[in-house]
């Protein structure tokens, strides 16, 4: 897990997938904060954005956000991240599901943007300035250009992962599956790795070559969920929220990263 956290380096935009409190890289965020040097400035990229990324963002590695969603469901606020974004400690990129689809689709496709209709008649374009309004070179309708979205490093967690290089997912697949396609490199942390996957209807293969490193990390995902293997861990995340209201972010973090 070393060398995988070795990747991401410093001013980095780095890809956390899973979904809110759902089969989160929590080992590997874990990883990141035991660093001797802790990755700093880095982007943090994710549909939703949930306790790994809060933990991270309290840790002072985080520059900017750009996510459709940040906080931890019915435990509410994510602590560090409403902290810090009021304290304007962060840069928030604002992003809807529409627009952050938009640009990953871009970046996947090697085009400098994409056009949708998305945001127009909102307030939205005024907080993005490099959204820019163009018009369809076929019908003249007035569209939305929305840029391209690059990412260095994914990480994702797998509830299997064979010799190959292949990784099982289940169907909560949130934008897993482009961020494979998204990122320059995909780091893959499974609860188990065996000599070949199963086909199965019960998630996702992604085939070998989408990921560059494989790494066994059994309970990766805890204390948010990994289905069917492992239910959410409600109690450790509201003494987590309790933790950091308390003001005790600090002690709490120095436990995570000794478990």
């Amino acid at each position: 897990m070393e060398m995988a956290a070795a990747a991401v380096c410093h001013g980095a935009t780095l890809a956390l997938g899973g979904m809110t409190l759902y089969r989160r890289p929590l080992t590997f965020v874990k990883a990141l904060l035991r660093r001797e040097e802790r990755p700093r400035d880095l982007t943090l990229l994710s549909f939703t954005g949930g306790i790994e990324s809060d933990l991270l963002i309290g840790a002072g590695c985080v520059k900017a956000v750009r996510s459709a969603y940040f906080g931890l469901e019915v435990f509410g606020l994510a602590p560090m991240f409403t902290q810090f974004a009021q304290q304007q400690r962060i840069t928030l990129i604002e992003e809807t599901e529409a627009s952050i689809v938009m640009g990953i689709r871009a970046g996947i496709a090697g085009s400098g943007f994409l056009p949708s209709r998305a945001w127009l008649g909102t307030d939205l374009p005024s907080l993005r300035p490099d959204v820019k309004t163009i018009r369809d070179p076929y019908n003249g309708e007035e569209m939305l250009a929305f840029p391209a979205i690059a990412c260095d490093v994914a990480v994702i967690h797998g509830l299997a992962g064979d010799r190959r290089g292949n990784v099982l997912i289940n169907n909560n697949l949130g934008i897993d599956l482009e961020l494979v396609y998204l990122a320059d490199k995909v780091i893959a942390t499974v609860e188990r790795v065996v000599d070949e996957l199963e086909r199965t209807t019960d998630g996702v293969i992604i085939p070998y070559p989408g990921c560059d490193m494989l790494v066994e990390a059994p309970l990766g995902a805890a204390p948010t969920s990994c289905y069917p293997l492992y239910p959410l861990d409600g109690e450790a995340i509201l003494r987590y929220t309790e933790a950091c209201n308390a003001g005790g972010y600090e002690d709490f973090l120095k436990s995570f990263t000794e478990s």
